[in-house]
């Protein structure tokens, strides 16, 4: 399955809210340098899905605030 994400790095609190269009908002506490901001991304992705990290991928969006993942639960 494939989620649209927007994610907001350096937050106080990680967390993951969906908003009324149905897109999920991940606020993590890493800064957006050199990836980590994105692995954090995926590492709460995997948690609130309830799968292994190996099953979530980021498709696009390396570089921006709307990224995709693709899961296989």
């Amino acid at each position: 399955m494939k989620v649209s994400v927007i994610v907001h790095p350096n937050a106080k609190k990680e967390r993951i809210e969906k908003d009324l269009f149905g897109e999920l908002h991940v606020y993590v506490n890493q800064p957006p340098l050199e990836g980590k901001a994105n692995q954090a991304t995926l590492t709460s992705l995997a948690e609130y899905f309830k799968t292994g990290k190996s099953n979530v991928r980021l498709i696009s969006g390396a570089k921006s605030k709307h990224k995709i993942f693709e899961i296989d639960v």
